[in-house]
């Protein structure tokens, strides 16, 4: 039997939403393993002088403990 666990991982880009859920994943990869997918809570974007300059992302992680 497997326990996974979740975690809240936020993330931001200059790209896109698509991106900063790359980086946010590939990042937590780097410290949990077994990462098996995530949830997007909340997608965000601040704005500069009328422009959109970021992309940010909350997501909820899950990942499988190890035995």
């Amino acid at each position: 039997m497997s326990i996974a666990k979740t975690s809240e991982v936020s993330a931001s880009s200059d790209k896109s939403f698509e991106d900063a859920v790359r980086k946010g994943i590939k990042r937590f990869s780097k410290t949990v393993s077994q990462v098996e997918g995530a949830w997007i809570k909340e997608q965000k974007v601040i704005v500069k002088d009328g422009e959109v300059s970021e992309f940010r992302v909350t997501m909820k992680v899950t990942f499988v403990l190890n035995d």
